[in-house]
Formats: structure tokens, C-alpha cells, sequence
């Protein structure tokens, strides 16, 4: 274990235990940590949910009581909520001072919720994913669906954290996360005007006017429900000077503060804090051990090339998927001597394959990559090989064997594949990077930076990473990794409750 990360999880564990003590942190998302789920026997079983902000998230129920709230998505979710009758219970974590409570919500409820507004209309919209002349189209049934399903929801969630806090002998920490969420801080707020509620967003915060598409009421009511909230967290710079405009522009008598970074609104004070996210260096490395792991990369080797790029994406629009290989297809036109010497390997992972702009998007994926396979193939060598399937442990092999790491998206909020690739590789790969994902405030200095639109950008990018010198590469590969090593997941969180617990004891000393 790094000097660094024992520092920072001893600090974490005295947070805990010292000024955290006694007191629940209360934690609300629409996935929870634990996925239930039916076999074919029809047995209730479940799984950990995946990624560091989950495993960092729910590592706290080492330290200190932690509930999760979350909605009940699959059969076995919504059968474990109704045994529960709305109660919670003990995460079937073992050590862990883990519970879970399921908010259950009728189908067409959830569905308004979760497919008309969260997805296709929020989550398009903070990615700038919108063709605004032509989308969105907000009818009566996009309405009816913020009424009857993002509201009814947010209020369920609402009312589920009171019950828990009436639980709490002392004043508990209240987490919101995400764009599922932004109303519930509102609600929590009127019941109860001292609670300390903190809410981050993981997605990029786009400009007032981008917002402005939407109906005044939602927008607005939106902005209010996160300025309910003591502290906003976000991802970037950008993040929070778009926020702190779009309160100035769309909330009546907010006072902003540029220099401090808050918003004063109904004589009540929101914090807006910047909280880069970053991935758990240490549980991944211990992935890299595994002989799962090390099989795929066994596989994965035979088919690198003299210098292999690799990309690592969900299947969707906004990862720009489409351009990087048409980048590539620039760079193999351009410079015929890398022709059987570069391959490119994608791991794509099926993402929303419910909605028509998702699948589209794949198979026009899979028609460029076969026509670019096409175009270049010899007997002995053929460009690109990609893997649809989600398989995280697999994506994590191959990216152990980059010369090249290619992350393009046209917006991110972070993007962890830029902190995750550089955190395994072995053979000092270069990051190419877009400048307009959150991971590039911090990595930018050592990638190679690319606009996201930028064809022949991304194309001599491509080219000046597979021909950079080996000192160079080193010089830029042991910068990441010890930037990212610094500023872990642990730091993250280290931060995010730091803030809290201040403001915490703040309130709560002065009130006695």
C-alpha cells in the first residue's frame, strides 16, 4: 500500500470514528449498492453493484451506520421491497454497518420517471446530446411524465429519508446523488429546515441557455430543489461557474457569489463545491492479481499489434465513438507504413439498448468498423477487432496492453477510463484525451489533448502518440499514475465528507 492512500484511509477511519461518531450517514440514489436478483429456479440472490463510487461509497459501513436508499428496479429488487414492507434492512455485506431500504414505486410511475424524464430528457440534455432545432419535443406526455413520475418519485424518496431521520438519536448527514434527484432536497428542506443535505451530481452542469429548452417550471424548479441543499457538489470548474449563472439568471432574489462559490436564496446559504471523482487505485490493482484477469490479458495479447490502441466506452452517442475510428481510418489513409503494424481493439458495453438513438448509433459503429476492416485487410493482419459485451474485468486486461489509450467523448463529467487506463497499463501508453471531459482539468497536462469534433486533431494526435520516444512516454505515463494516485477515490470521499461533517458540527454547536 502507497504512503499516500495509508495516510488517506487512516484519515478516513478517524473521520469516522472521531467526529462521525454516533451519527448515520444516510445515502440516496436511484441504484443502490446491492442488486437482487431471480435465478431460473426462481431463488432471490444478489450481487454487489460494480464501480468505485459504489465500493468507496459503501466501504463507510466499516466505519459508521450507513443507509441506502434506492429505488426497486428489477423482480428481485421490488420482491425484496415488498417483504420489507418499506423498512430497512441489513445489506448482506458481512462486517459491514450497511442497510439497505427499497422505495417502491408502481411500473408506469417508475417508468415516467426513469425512461421519459431522467434519461431522455435530462440525461440528453447535461451532455448537450440535444439536435435543438429538431429535439427535444416536450409534449403533454413529457408533462404529465415530470408530474406524475420525476416529482411522485422524488417525493417517495423524500418521504423514505424523514422516516430514517426520525430514526436517528443524533442529527444525521444526508448524500443525494445525481440527476434522478434534484427535487428531493426541496421536499426534505420544508419538513425539516436544520438537516444537513449535501448533493452531487456526476454528469456535467451545461450552460443556462442550453437549459433554457426546458419549461420554465422544471428548470426552475430544479435549480431551487439543489439550492435546498447546504452543499452542491460537482465535477469541475465549469460545472459549478455554469451553476452559480444559471441561478443568477433563473431564480428570482439569488444572491451569487463568483469568488466564493455560493448562492443565497430564501436567507438560506448553498455551498457550490468542487468534487472531482476518481477511481479506487488500490481495489484495482488488486484485480490486476486475479486469474481471471491475467487469463484475458493472455488472450488479449495475441491480438495487439507492434503498437496497439485501445478504447474503452459504453455504446452511446456521447462517448464519440464513431469519430475516434474514423480518425483512425484518417491515420491509416495518411500513413500507409502503420498498416499491419497498429491495431485498434474497442471495448464497447451495451448501454440503453431500449431507446432507437442508442442502437442506431451502434450499428452505424459496427458498419464503420467493418467497412475500415474492409478497406485495409491483408491475409495476415486486419485493423480492428472490438468486443460488444460488458465485461469490466476483461476491459481492465486489455487495458494493461495500450501504446495508446484513446478517450474522445464529446462531454464528460469525468470519465474514469482516463484514471483507470493509466492506473494498469505497463508499457508507459500515452492518453489521448478530449478537452472537454472532466478527467482532462487534471490529466490534461500529461495527455495529448484533442477537441472532440476535430477529425484531423484526433488523427496526427493518434500519430504523435504512436511515434513519441520512449522517455517521453515514460515522462508522461509516471505523471498520471502518480496524479491519480494522489487524488484517489479515498480523497474523494475524504472531501466530500469533510465538508459535511464541518458544516455538521457547525450547525449543531451553535444551536446548543
Amino acid at each position: 500500500m502507497e504512503v499516500g492512500q495509508e495516510d488517506r484511509d487512516a484519515r478516513l477511519k478517524d473521520l469516522c470514528s472521531r467526529r462521525l461518531s454516533g451519527r448515520r450517514i444516510i445515502l440516496a440514489s436511484n441504484r443502490g449498492p446491492i442488486e437482487y436478483y431471480l435465478t431460473e429456479e426462481g431463488q432471490l440472490r444478489s450481487r454487489r453493484g460494480s464501480g468505485g463510487v459504489v465500493t468507496a461509497l459503501s466501504s463507510l459501513g466499516r466505519y459508521v451506520e450507513l443507509d441506502w436508499i434506492a429505488c426497486a428496479m428489477g423482480r428481485g429488487d421490488r420482491e425484496i421491497a415488498q417483504k420489507a414492507q418499506g423498512r430497512r434492512f441489513r445489506a448482506p455485506v458481512k462486517g459491514d454497518k450497511l442497510y439497505l431500504r427499497f422505495v417502491f414505486c408502481p411500473r408506469d410511475t417508475y417508468h415516467k420517471y426513469y425512461s421519459v424524464i431522467c434519461n431522455p430528457l435530462l440525461w440528453f440534455l447535461q451532455h448537450y446530446m440535444w439536435n435543438s432545432p429538431t429535439t427535444p419535443n416536450i409534449d403533454i406526455d413529457t408533462h404529465d411524465a415530470w408530474e406524475q413520475g420525476y416529482v411522485e418519485v422524488n417525493r417517495a424518496f423524500a418521504r423514505a429519508i424523514i422516516d430514517e431521520v426520525m430514526r436517528s438519536e443524533s442529527p444525521p448527514i444526508v448524500i443525494l446523488n445525481d440527476y434522478h434527484l434534484y427535487l428531493a432536497a426541496a421536499y426534505l428542506r420544508r419538513q425539516m429546515p436544520d438537516l444537513v443535505i449535501q448533493h452531487f451530481t456526476h454528469i456535467p452542469w451545461p450552460s443556462v441557455s442550453y437549459w433554457e429548452l426546458l419549461p420554465g417550471y422544471m428548470r426552475q424548479a430544479i435549480f431551487r430543489g439543489l439550492c435546498a441543499a447546504d452543499i452542491v457538489g460537482l465535477q469541475t470548474a465549469r460545472d459549478v461557474h455554469n451553476f452559480l449563472h444559471c441561478c443568477e439568471s433563473s431564480l428570482d432574489g439569488a444572491e451569487v457569489d463568483y469568488t466564493r462559490h455560493t448562492v443565497k436564496t430564501e436567507g438560506r446559504l448553498t455551498r457550490v463545491k468542487l468534487y472531482p471523482i476518481s477511481i479506487d487505485t488500490a481495489g484495482i490493482r488488486k484485480l490486476l492479481a486475479t486469474p481471471r484477469l491475467q487469463e484475458y490479458e493472455r488472450e488479449l495479447s495475441s491480438l495487439c499489434g507492434e503498437r496497439t490502441i485501445i478504447r474503452v466506452d459504453r455504446a452511446e452517442p456521447s462517448k464519440n465513438i464513431i469519430r475516434g475510428f474514423k480518425a483512425f481510418d484518417i491515420l491509416l489513409e495518411r500513413y500507409p507504413q502503420l498498416r499491419g503494424r497498429v491495431k485498434f481493439i474497442a471495448f464497447l458495453v451495451p448501454t440503453r439498448t431500449h431507446l432507437r438513438l442508442y442502437r442506431r448509433y451502434m450499428e452505424e459503429t459496427t458498419q464503420l468498423i467493418e467497412a475500415i476492416n474492409s478497406k485495409y485487410a491483408t491475409r495476415e493482419w486486419y485493423p480492428i477487432d472490438f468486443f460488444y459485451e460488458n465485461n469490466y474485468i476483461q476491459a481492465l486486461a486489455g487495458m494493461r496492453l495500450y501504446d495508446v489509450l484513446l478517450v474522445n467523448a464529446v462531454i464528460d463529467g469525468m470519465n474514469l477510463v482516463a484514471k483507470e487506463g493509466p492506473t494498469v497499463n505497463d508499457r508507459d501508453g500515452v492518453l489521448v484525451l478530449s478537452e472537454t471531459v472532466g478527467a482532462c482539468d487534471q490529466l490534461g497536462a500529461y495527455a495529448l489533448t484533442v477537441a472532440p469534433a476535430d477529425l484531423e486533431g484526433t488523427t496526427e494526435a493518434l500519430y504523435q502518440a504512436l511515434m513519441m520516444p520512449i522517455e517521453e512516454r515514460k515522462r508522461r505515463a509516471g505523471a498520471l499514475k502518480e496524479s491519480i494516485e494522489k487524488e484517489d477515490i479515498t480523497h474523494w470521499l475524504l472531501c466530500l465528507l469533510e465538508d459535511a461533517v464541518s458544516l455538521i458540527e457547525e450547525r449543531y454547536s451553535s444551536s446548543t
